[in-house]
């Protein structure tokens, strides 16, 4: 029986426990900065399968390694999910992982434990088929993504010292292969007035009004922006505002406005911030980078700028092009080569460090943060085999 064939009825064999380990995941709700529990119970997991070391670092995220080749990939998947929102809009417990016709539903069944459950047993497949005598593999779960996409790889990079050559994103694809998004910043504009009794506004300068330029100057903006043919058109638009004032009854000596901004290829952090400050209105107020400083659920603080790079690999390196392979080889149909909507962690292993990054995850990406959070059974198997083929594929056509 050659590999493909054993890996895709490995992979079949175990649907059963990567829908049960899923439903386990979904059941412990693990917004950002609250995933420990969700953390010991992947360990869990990987420890059962036969993980050749698990360990936890001191920002939270686990780690479990198989092989010692020279070669290093790393496969992530982020295992925070964002809150329930509005709880009479879900037809299910959202903590509950219910399994009906096939289809797994829960808060983070796509968005992103999916990946988890199907890398993890992707994995259990590599070590019996003895796969790894050339790589090293690393399947990362991975924090507070949903706070601070990027994070959590800038610290296993930067402090774990765990600098893999390759990295594959388990984000929600819809079982297609990614290989770039737009990137995004998140910025607030702050304009200073003079404060004054609000029954003779003259004497004071009202924030409010200073501000009204620069809002009608970002929203123009943001229809003359950069448009890549690939990643499509960056966005800017005004999010939240803010004042304050001595009282109701007196004029606004500040105001802020908190800007979401969107950047497409080509477009960087200090560019976006230039062409706010050249806005009309814009002369004297302060434009900053937003900063995120929130300790894990260890208690670790790691700040950095809330800016997360673009990126983009291209179509032609042998990432990408072994991604295809791989997919032709164990589904026997051409894969569609695409890109995200939203942002992930590639913002850091790929925008910051430039290590190669590509994206194949089971689930559709319509289903993230929704009530209708879904993943059916069929795509944690279609992953694990993708999973569990891919790194050799890449090792081999490396040499």
């Amino acid at each position: 029986m050659e590999i493909r064939d054993k890996i895709a009825e490995l992979s079949e064999k175990y649907s059963e426990d990567m829908a049960n380990f899923l439903r386990d995941m979904i059941r412990i709700p693990s917004t950002s900065c609250n995933e420990e529990k969700v953390i010991q119970r992947i360990k869990e997991e990987m420890e059962k399968v036969g993980f050749d070391e698990v360990i936890i670092d001191k920002m939270g995220n686990v780690l479990g390694r198989i092989g010692d080749g020279k070669t290093i990939i790393a496969m992530d998947a982020h295992i925070d999910t964002v809150d329930v929102g509005d709880s009479s809009l879900w037809e299910v417990d959202p903590f509950e992982g219910d399994l009906k016709d096939g289809i797994i539903y829960g808060r983070g069944a796509s968005d992103q434990e999916g990946g988890m459950a199907a890398m993890v047993y992707g994995g259990k497949i590599i070590k019996e088929l003895g796969l790894t005598d050339d790589y090293t593999l690393y399947v990362t779960g991975t924090v507070m993504e949903e706070d601070c996409d990027g994070l959590c790889w800038q610290y296993i990079i930067e402090q774990d010292k765990i600098r893999p050559d390759f990295v594959v994103i388990t984000e929600p694809t819809n079982l297609n292969i990614y290989r770039g998004h737009r990137g995004r910043m998140e910025m607030i504009v702050t304009a200073k007035g003079l404060s004054c009794h609000g029954s003779a506004p003259e004497r004071g300068i009202n924030a409010i009004y200073k501000m009204t330029p620069i809002i009608e100057g970002i929203e123009k903006l943001n229809e003359n922006l950069k448009d890549d043919e690939f990643l499509g058109k960056g966005t800017a638009t005004v999010t939240q505002i803010f004042f304050k004032s001595p009282s109701q009854c007196a004029v606004p000596d500040e105001c802020t406005i908190q800007i979401d901004r969107r950047l497409t290829f080509g477009e960087t952090m200090d560019s976006a911030v230039a062409e706010i400050k050249a806005l009309p209105g814009a002369e004297e107020a302060i434009v900053e980078v937003l900063t995120y400083a929130q300790p894990s659920y260890t208690g670790l603080v790691y700040p950095t700028e809330k800016y997360y790079p673009t990126w983009v690999v291209p179509e032609d390196h042998v990432l990408v092009k072994s991604a295809v392979e791989t997919y032709k080889n164990m589904f026997k149909s051409e894969p569609k080569v695409d890109k995200w909507t939203f942002s992930t962690n590639g913002v850091a292993t790929m925008g910051r460090f430039n290590i190669p990054t590509m994206g194949f995850g089971p689930a559709n990406e319509i289903y993230a943060h929704s009530p209708k959070d879904q993943i059916p059974v069929k795509h944690l198997v279609e992953a694990c085999k993708f999973y569990a083929a891919f790194p050799k594929t890449l090792v081999n056509n490396l040499k």
